[in-house]
């Protein structure tokens, strides 16, 4: 079995197709590649973190005050979800997008 998956890792690792698709989807050594990723993943989180309160009591006053129970549903879970504090999970994964950015 061992033996099979080497042979198709290789086989991948050979592909130009999928070699060309990889250097595709590569964010770009520019302004717009790199801003792109701080932007996406290292703002929001930057935001969280710096008014994370303001934004938990704002959004459960939304919660409060909505009549529509498709909105309280949808800023509840908002709430719960800066009441979770920052993602290390974007986090981590725009620092290795800007790692496979720069490499």
């Amino acid at each position: 079995m061992r033996e099979k998956l080497r042979v198709i890792q290789y086989q991948l690792a050979q592909d130009p197709k999928l070699q060309e698709a990889v250097m595709r989807i590569k964010p770009q050594k520019s302004f717009w590649g790199i801003g792109g990723i701080v932007l996406f993943f290292f703002v929001p989180e930057l935001v969280t973190y710096l008014w994370q309160s303001e934004l938990v009591a704002w959004t459960h006053l939304q919660t409060l005050t909505k009549l529509s129970s498709s909105q309280r549903w949808l800023f509840g879970e908002l709430e719960a979800m800066f009441r979770a504090g920052v993602s290390w999970f974007n986090l981590l994964l725009g620092g290795l997008l800007l790692w496979w950015a720069w490499r």
